[in-house]
């Protein structure tokens, strides 16, 4: 095997609505997701031995476990399968996505290394294999097994793929506050007694925009009341220049304002440096 790069992308949770609270503790979610330009790097080559080596480096390589995350859990999981037979790895991944942010760096990293490995290893692995295989390491894994954009209905392991690109034009910020998703489902009360229903594209991007501002994240009101910050975060993003919307993604603490161009958002971001010259922040545009 030779050396690889992978790019493995953010996702954006633009809403999510949480239905309902399962017997298993988990929740049951409606979101709509899209994914950016911004990225981890992963590079992945075969080594001799009877041992992986794993790296973590970059920016935000602080606060991973190194014995248990998701690429070695993706790992564990390959060779309980007995698809990865006497077989090490060199594995490095750049971490350029805040850990603990609600971007899904972790999970985007072991979508992309199951897919690597049933592309390479030609294990030829159906899509309804590898999906059930990901369930197993994480609840937004099988979202990131591809990379369209993507409604969660809120119905068991429903995931509807969208071929239309969105294009927005994105500011992403990121607090410095490392949120445990089980602690904000845990804590959250809001429950949306609503049926789970199917998600259109509205092929006027002004009435999509519209559609966007009228929904929410549920999550986020659990969020700003823990880390009060997050909400001087997002209302510093909402009054800026040409932004529709604001809000936190996923579980947090990471906030996204969706702007009317890439000019207003690079502006954006410029004044978010001076105002908060700690946080990270970046600029994308959304697939």
């Amino acid at each position: 095997m030779k050396n690889f790069k992978i790019k493995s992308y953010c996702k954006i949770n633009l809403t999510l609505r949480i239905l309902k609270k399962l017997d298993n503790g988990y929740h049951s979610i409606m979101s709509l997701i899209t994914f950016c330009g911004l990225h981890d790097v992963i590079l992945i080559s075969k080594i001799k031995g009877p041992r992986d080596k794993i790296n973590f480096f970059g920016k935000f390589k602080k606060g991973i476990n190194k014995k248990s995350n998701t690429i070695t859990k993706v790992l564990n999981l390959f060779r309980s399968n007995k698809f990865l037979k006497n077989q090490s790895f060199k594995i490095n991944v750049k971490k350029n996505i805040p850990h603990g942010s609600g971007l899904g760096g972790g999970s985007s990293n072991a979508a992309d290394l199951m897919n690597f490995f049933n592309s390479n290893l030609k294990l030829k692995l159906s899509k309804k294999k590898i999906k059930k295989m990901a369930n197993k390491i994480g609840f937004d894994v099988p979202i990131n097994l591809e990379r369209n954009n993507t409604f969660i209905t809120g119905k068991e392991n429903e995931i509807l793929r969208l071929n239309k690109k969105f294009g927005f034009n994105l500011l992403i910020v990121y607090p410095n506050i490392v949120c445990s998703t089980q602690k904000i489902y845990k804590k959250n009360k809001k429950i949306n007694i609503i049926k789970s229903k199917s998600f259109f594209y509205k092929k006027n991007k002004k009435n999509f925009i519209n559609f966007l501002i009228k929904e929410n994240n549920d999550l986020e009101k659990t969020v700003v009341k823990i880390y009060p910050r997050v909400k001087r975060t997002i209302d510093f993003i909402k009054f800026q220049k040409g932004c529709h919307l604001a809000r936190i993604t996923g579980s947090g603490s990471a906030c996204f304002g969706i702007f009317s161009n890439m000019k207003n958002a690079i502006n954006a971001q410029k004044l978010t440096k001076i105002k908060y010259p700690r946080y990270w922040c970046a600029v994308s545009k959304s697939i």
